[in-house]
């Protein structure tokens, strides 16, 4: 069953081209807010709710955002808008997708719009790396903050969470550290789902480029072996053989071998 297409949406498209910049600014607000409120346990009272409020209205302009956006697509589009734009539905509901929508503006890279097979491939390493690293930051920093305080936790400091989420990203898994809370143990199914993601994006990026120089090279063999059978400023008759001589004038062509 093929999916139809969707139809132009040009209010909403407004609606993005407006909004795309200082969504992408919020972003990198709340990141730097939450970062400060799970790494500074011990802030005082008053930077502690104006950080919490911070955070809130980002929250609060996500969802509209969201909200908006799909109000102004086409009825009949919307549920094709939601399954088609994941991050962008998600980024409303859990904090660790809006820290994606930072991601944003890799797509305005001129080079990245280019339709090369390098160009692709080069798109894909960039989108790869970056949502590793903010995928990575995020889960660690979530972890940090759920575990940190209940008794019994191995994951007690930042960097043990960075440690747990890089060798559980990498299928490592040395078992030492783990998350023993429920919100730890969903922040370590979603690592592993992204590590699988991960792991497969770069298997398929190499084999890409393995294909690629292999199908270059055997063009290039193919290209040196007609050289040789026919070397630059050689006629292609004295290659196939001697040719023959033409009639004299007034004599008849030979007849044709049979």
């Amino acid at each position: 069953m093929t999916t139809r297409p969707a139809r132009a949406a040009p209010r909403r498209e407004a609606w993005e081209r407006l909004t795309t910049t200082p969504l992408v600014v919020l972003g990198i607000l709340f990141i730097a807010a939450y970062s400060w409120w799970v790494l500074d346990p011990g802030m005082d009272p008053g930077s502690s709710a104006l950080i919490l409020w911070a955070l809130a209205i980002t929250w609060a302009v996500f969802i509209v955002d969201v909200v908006v956006r799909i109000a102004l697509t086409p009825p009949g589009d919307r549920w094709l808008f939601a399954r088609t734009h994941p991050i962008d539905v998600l980024s409303a509901l859990v904090p660790l997708f809006r820290a994606f929508r930072v991601l944003a503006l890799l797509r305005e890279v001129p080079y990245l719009e280019r339709r090369t097979g390098a160009s692709f491939r080069a798109k894909v390493v960039t989108y790869a790396l970056a949502y590793t690293i903010v995928f990575i930051y995020f889960i660690s920093l979530a972890t940090y903050h759920a575990e940190r305080s209940v008794p019994g936790a191995t994951i007690v400091t930042f960097g043990d969470a960075v440690w747990w989420a890089c060798v559980t990203i990498a299928t490592v898994g040395y078992g030492d550290m783990y998350p023993i809370t429920a919100p730890g143990r969903i922040y370590a199914v979603l690592l592993m789902i992204g590590g699988i993601v991960i792991v497969g994006t770069a298997s398929a990026t190499v084999i890409s480029l393995l294909n690629e120089r292999i199908g270059s090279l055997r063009r290039r063999g193919d290209g040196e072996t007609m050289a040789e059978v026919h070397p630059p400023g050689l006629p292609a008759d004295l290659v196939a053989g001697e040719p023959e001589p033409e009639p004299a004038d007034g004599a008849s062509p030979p007849p044709a071998r049979g």
